[in-house]
């Protein structure tokens, strides 16, 4: 593997300059609008704002993924060692003439800087967020006038930034690697990640701005919460493989697919992790047998977390703090059902399948938020049981 053609740090400090500059503006707007505001609500709307720009980014990767943009500048940081496709026009050229319908094309390699401008934008932001919480938490440790405050915890953002610098890392090795299934999608894995970590820093400010404790809900209940969202961990995981894979269009009927309930699978192809795309790990051209395989267990995965999606949903409408929770949880699960079923029927149209992408992260969002808002209810001592083990502690 040639590194020194493959990554090339000269235009690093352009785009670096470039994520500064589309990060001042959200920095501006926050601190305009919560300038009288305390720490923890400052804090808390930096996050939010944060959390929407990542989801975005979010959205603008799957668009770049599925337009086939991924290697549309196939160095990393830059493209073709400049810190835009301008300055490439004529290595762009020269590779769009060799393969006029290869992976480097001009508007290709524009979509797939735009999304690297993006990322590097959140990372600034969550590079302040981290700074402005570690003061935030110096000031209440060492100010008198902020002593009092509920104290905030500058390890989330902290993990946040060390998490979003793991994730560019993977960024570019989704490029450098050539798209490797695995790597993409542990790329798409690492932003559900990211975006969890943000969710629960939101939370805890919004707790800690409003001097609030999460919502003690029964232990079963709590217990749920837990399976539902290792179930839908698991279940991304299984779509980001379908869709770096390319295997969506293995099944396009449903509920059978290629006219049958069990169609020919080649589990063990299909789920060798350590391999190029497009082929086996003995670098054969993979059976579309495997792509059936991993299409049809992502489908009945599906199955499994649609159904626990709904007894989940039903319980949480039962603690009216939740409510909120159950009502997002409810309309994402629909529309998952959607644009699922419209990827397959429809032979993978573009806007469903960024949909689908978002609707994943949002689910993923949505139960961070109801598992921060909630906490095991503690089972209650009767008052004389409290006195008498009271009185034996005394002796």
């Amino acid at each position: 593997m040639e590194t020194s053609s493959l990554y090339d740090l000269t235009p690093i400090a352009w785009l670096m300059g470039v994520g500064v500059l589309l990060a001042l503006g959200p920095l501006a707007w926050v601190w305009w609008r919560n300038a009288g505001a305390g720490p923890a609500r400052r804090l808390y709307a930096l996050t939010v704002l944060t959390l929407f720009l990542t989801f975005d980014l979010t959205l603008f990767g799957a668009f770049t993924r599925l337009t086939d943009s991924g290697l549309g500048c196939p160095d990393w940081p830059g493209c073709y060692g400049n810190a835009s496709p301008f300055g490439a026009s004529h290595d762009i050229a020269m590779a769009e003439a060799a393969q006029p319908t290869g992976p480097v094309t001009h508007s290709k390699a524009w979509v797939e800087m735009v999304h690297r401008y993006l990322a590097t934008g959140v990372g600034v932001l969550i590079l302040a967020l981290a700074a402005a919480t570690w003061r935030a938490r110096w000031r209440q440790r060492h100010d008198p006038q902020h002593a009092r405050e509920r104290p905030l915890s500058a390890w989330w953002p902290a993990a946040t930034l060390a998490w979003v610098c793991l994730q560019g890392a993977f960024g570019a090795l989704t490029v450098t690697w050539k798209l490797y299934p695995a790597i993409v999608t542990l790329h798409l894995m690492g932003a559900v990640v990211l975006l969890a970590l943000l969710c629960i820093q939101a939370v805890r400010y919004r707790q800690a701005a409003a001097e609030r404790l999460p919502t003690a809900v029964p232990p079963m209940l709590r217990k749920l919460l837990v399976a539902v969202t290792a179930l839908l961990v698991l279940q991304i995981a299984l779509g980001g493989w379908v869709s770096t894979n390319y295997a969506v269009l293995a099944c396009t009927q449903f509920p059978t697919c290629q006219n049958s309930w069990w169609p020919p699978m080649n589990f063990t192809q299909g789920f060798q992790i350590w391999r190029s795309l497009g082929e086996s790990a003995g670098g054969t051209p993979i059976d579309f047998a495997a792509l059936t395989a991993i299409h049809y267990v992502h489908r009945l995965m599906a199955y499994l977390v649609f159904v626990a999606l709904g007894v989940l949903v039903w319980q949480l409408r039962r603690v009216a703090p939740l409510r909120a929770q159950a009502k997002w949880l409810a309309g994402l699960a629909l529309l998952q059902l959607t644009t699922g079923l419209g990827n397959v029927l429809l032979g993978w149209p573009l806007v469903a399948a960024v949909l689908h992408t978002g609707g994943a992260a949002a689910l993923a969002v949505v139960l961070t938020w109801a598992l921060c808002e909630s906490r095991p209810e503690r089972t209650a001592v009767p008052a004389g049981a409290r006195a008498h083990r009271g009185k034996m502690e005394v002796a």
